[in-house]
């Protein structure tokens, strides 16, 4: 039998929130040791969760199965139910029965009537113990074989490293410990790509002896993934699998992920893994995201611990098709012949953008292939802001799709400035500023500053005074009166109105401080003279306070490129038309990386 799908239990090295793995009643507990859920009489594991609902959708509709079945691994007496859920429908019970599981002998259900290729919906399991002492260690959903007219994936996993030793090197020993059981370990290689090199990776990796690493120039993810992929394609790779240094995530994201390549049936099928942040582990961060003025991510917010929630997403996951889909290179495997343009020289930020929208991917996301990272909002400061913006612009001026007017494309621009300024933010809007003067050089820019040394030096200082600092150097009372004392709708209009207080001669003197996953809400600053911004770990914090001065200093230069930026659109466009298509081949990555 080939596995399609296995049981997914929790891992306290990647999530310990058991409501994502199985929801437990009565007499039924996890056991971390033995890995397996123990239960006594009455005891219940129900299995309708984000990483164990099983997807007729994404795999009986868009694989070639050869049947399929549940098989569930342990001892005891056990009572199983299957439930088909379908939108619209009422819950249906495909299978019921008792019985008996051993060490040698799993129980196996046949469910080849919902393998056809017309099912649709999702399945779950419901376990009950019928006696005491029984153990579920297990289980999987799998069909037959594979197809025999065409060959196995050859998989390349890339990971693009820079200073972050320990972290990559536990990735791999948990890769090498994985790949030595799968079945198709022969069909996977997997390599590093260490940016700088500065850590030494390559040479104590490759002491390992199962992984290839390559030392690299700091070119940022572009460079790091563009590298990865020229590897891979030089390797003869039919598959590349992207991945982040810095993300954790359960080996059972590959073994799905590479089934599906080759099951697929359509052979542009890419697969873009969720991400949920490792600050709040329970709540979905994006599965799937798509672009348009914005990043604009998929399901964001969902309480994984909801059955409704979970269900609802999952149905509703494999139906959405927009031209502008993405996927995030913290896990992003796709098809190296279905390659037309290789990554953007953004450094890092947009590069994953880029590559999705300017090939023609179908990119498909699998209930449990998630990852689990730092968050995007504790990551938020001026330098990746000043990256935001410019690639926000580069995707309107390079993309057929996403194309505006002149006054449309700037709009983008405007609003990310804005935030900032409204948020006291005004070394951050002055970066913003540079960002767009940049992409307004043309595309040549981005090659002649690929390492991006120079504006990185440049942008920590023009940034200093909004840079993180010790707890105890940053006065963090606090006191509300006025306008921060208002409901929230009565602050909302204040605050766009008067543009937070900028253009009144009093405009609010509260002292607030404001939660790091409050940052980004605009609306936290309206009504405050100061607002002090405190880390999740509560050992740094900054503070930010108006200044009438520096707003209108910084309003008129932004007036100003807007009327730069509307005068010179169209020889812009022109510009990026041919400069993009040369930079996004993979002889210019050849030429600049040395491998020509």
């Amino acid at each position: 039998m080939i596995t399609l799908q296995s049981f997914l239990t929790p891992d306290p090295e990647i999530c310990s929130e058991q409501a994502l793995y199985a929801h437990l009643k009565g007499a039924a507990v996890y056991s971390q040791s033995r890995q397996s859920y123990m239960m006594e009489r009455g005891g219940e594991v129900r299995l309708d969760t984000y990483v164990n609902l099983f997807s007729l959708d994404t795999w009986a509709r868009g694989c070639q199965l050869d049947g399929l079945c549940a098989e569930i691994y342990g001892q005891g007496r056990l009572g199983v139910r299957v439930y088909h859920m379908r939108e619209g429908r009422s819950t249906e019970r495909v299978f019921s029965d008792v019985l008996t599981l051993t060490p040698e002998q799993p129980a196996q259900l046949d469910l080849d009537h919902l393998a056809d290729g017309n099912s649709d919906g999702l399945l779950y399991l419901r376990l009950v113990a019928m006696a005491d002492g029984t153990e579920v260690s297990g289980g999987r959903f799998a069909t037959r074989s594979l197809p025999a007219d065409r060959p196995l994936p050859r998989l390349t996993i890339s990971i693009t490293t820079f200073a972050r030793e320990t972290e990559v090197q536990r990735t791999v020993e948990r890769l090498e410990t994985f790949l030595a059981e799968h079945a198709y370990r022969d069909q996977i290689r997997v390599q590093v790509v260490d940016n700088g090199a500065e850590a030494g990776c390559p040479a104590q990796i490759e002491s390992r002896g199962a992984i290839t690493a390559y030392d690299n120039p700091n070119l940022g993810g572009a460079g790091g993934f563009a590298r990865g992929l020229l590897e891979a394609e030089e390797a003869g790779a039919s598959h590349c699998l992207f991945m982040d240094d810095d993300a954790s995530f359960h080996m059972e994201n590959i073994a799905r992920t590479y089934i599906f390549l080759a099951l697929a049936h359509d052979p542009a099928t890419a697969v873009a893994g969720a991400m949920i942040t490792n600050t709040h582990k329970w709540r979905m961060w994006e599965s799937g995201a798509w672009f348009d003025g914005s990043c604009r991510p998929l399901f964001n917010g969902v309480d994984l611990r909801e059955p409704e929630e979970v269900i609802e997403m999952a149905l509703q996951a494999p139906h959405i098709h927009r031209p502008t889909l993405y996927g995030g290179w913290w896990f992003f495997a796709f098809p190296i012949k279905a390659v037309t343009r290789h990554p953007f020289p953004f450094f890092v930020r947009g590069d994953d953008i880029n590559f999705s929208l300017a090939n023609e991917f179908n990119i498909r996301t699998l209930n449990g292939v998630v990852s689990f990272q730092d968050d995007f909002t504790e990551k938020e400061s001026a330098q990746t802001l000043y990256l935001d913006l410019r690639n926000h612009l580069v995707q309107h001026l390079t993309i057929p799709e996403l194309k505006r007017s002149a006054l449309g494309t700037a709009k983008v621009a405007i609003y990310f400035t804005l935030r900032s300024l409204l948020r006291y933010h005004y070394s951050t809007a002055a970066v913003q500023l540079m960002a767009w003067q940049d992409v307004m050089k043309g595309p040549q820019f981005f090659e002649e500053n690929i390492d991006m040394s120079e504006r990185r030096a440049t942008i920590k200082e023009m940034s200093a005074d909004e840079a993180w600092q010790p707890i105890a150097q940053v006065d963090l009372s606090e006191h509300r009166k006025g306008v921060a004392t208002w409901s929230h709708r009565a602050r909302h209009y204040w605050g766009l109105f008067t543009l937070n207080g900028h253009i009144l001669p009093c405009g609010g003197a509260s002292k607030l401080v404001v939660d790091i996953n409050r940052r980004a809400l605009v609306i936290r600053a309206f009504g405050a003279a100061r607002v002090s911004y405190i880390n999740t770990n509560r050992d740094k914090a900054y503070t930010v306070a108006r200044d009438r001065r520096r707003f209108f200093t910084l309003m008129w230069q932004m007036a100003k490129l807007t009327w730069q930026f509307r005068r010179d659109f169209d020889s812009l466009q022109n510009s990026y038309g041919a400069g993009y298509e040369s930079r996004t081949t993979k002889g210019f990555w050849q030429r600049i990386l040395g491998k020509a």
